[in-house]
């Protein structure tokens, strides 16, 4: 090692340094615990430990194939992720283009503020008011009834709830979606505008050919990882909304994994179908990355 190497392996020792603790915490909370997965080939019980457990090889997986719900499930669970994935891709970008417009930036950070609010909220609390407003006796309901519109239960009929989840999820995140294309727009060439302008582009021309290909880049990242959890669905959120009366729409991977080791004490099981969910996650976003690299050029890892 010369002196330049040292004298930039001296200049770059703090910043190492700084990565020791996320490092440690990394390792001990989402690397540590994969040593758990095991209980996926055991018939666990936790009076015998991980390595006390009887072992049973694939029986537990044989089991979750078996169950009559389970395929129901699964598609419950990417219908409405892919729901989610669609119209939390459309709204942001949708929104950002139309406040791109907007010269007055009072205004405009106004609107930035309070459609970024609901995304600091917790669903537990978001839930709170949703049960409120979309009750049959809620505020929705209400002004549904002063508009001749039939009155509806959107989180117990189960038709309509896996369509309230995705509208519901779309208000709480899309305005975080929308300030991260709005940075997009900003790097693009404002020049090329003008350019447009000069070969008499109109708006539309000037969105299509200018600004949806800027931010094309951007679009790609966060579709590539989004498809890393195209088998959550929202636990947290579905969780705190749904109940029995929806489950055979909304019931998912995440809420069958709860009931099934929380509540019905089926670890065994409950850890085959979370370690397949994760495998399966793992392919899509992997085939993602290569499709966007194959498409667009462009790539995460």
């Amino acid at each position: 090692m010369d002196k330049k190497q040292i004298r930039k392996w001296r200049h770059e020792l703090p910043l190492y340094v700084m990565l020791i603790p996320p490092v440690i915490i990394i390792l001990i909370y989402s690397y540590g615990p994969m040593v758990g997965n095991v209980i996926a080939l055991q018939k666990f019980l936790p009076g015998k430990g991980l390595f006390g457990s009887e072992f049973i090889g694939l029986e537990n997986f044989r089991y979750i194939f078996r169950m009559p719900n389970i395929w129901s499930v699964v598609y419950n669970t990417i219908f409405i992720a892919i729901m989610k994935m669609a119209a939390g891709l459309i709204v942001p970008v949708t929104v950002a283009l139309l406040l791109n417009e907007v010269l007055n930036t009072a205004f405009k950070r106004t609107v930035q503020t309070i459609i970024y609010l609901p995304y600091f909220l917790s669903w537990v609390i978001l839930a709170g008011i949703l049960i409120d407003i979309l009750s049959p006796s809620g505020v929705v309901n209400q002004l549904l009834g002063y508009m001749g519109i039939q009155s509806t239960f959107f989180l117990g009929d189960a038709t309509i709830f896996p369509y309230t989840i995705v509208v519901t999820d779309v208000w709480k995140n899309f305005g975080f979606g929308t300030i991260i294309y709005l940075a997009a727009l900003t790097s693009i060439d404002p020049n090329l505008y003008e350019a447009a302008l000069i070969d008499s582009a109109n708006r539309w021309q000037q969105t299509w050919n200018i600004t949806l290909p800027g931010i094309s880049t951007t679009v790609i990242l966060m579709i590539v990882l989004s498809t890393g959890n195209i088998l959550n669905a929202g636990f947290e959120q579905i969780f705190n909304l749904y109940g029995p009366l929806v489950y055979s729409t909304g019931d998912i991977i995440d809420t069958l994994v709860y009931r099934m080791g929380i509540d019905n004490y089926q670890y065994g099981p409950a850890t085959a179908v979370g370690m397949m969910k994760s495998l399966v996650a793992l392919i899509f976003i992997a085939v993602s990355n290569k499709v966007a690299h194959k498409v667009a050029g462009y790539r995460v890892f």
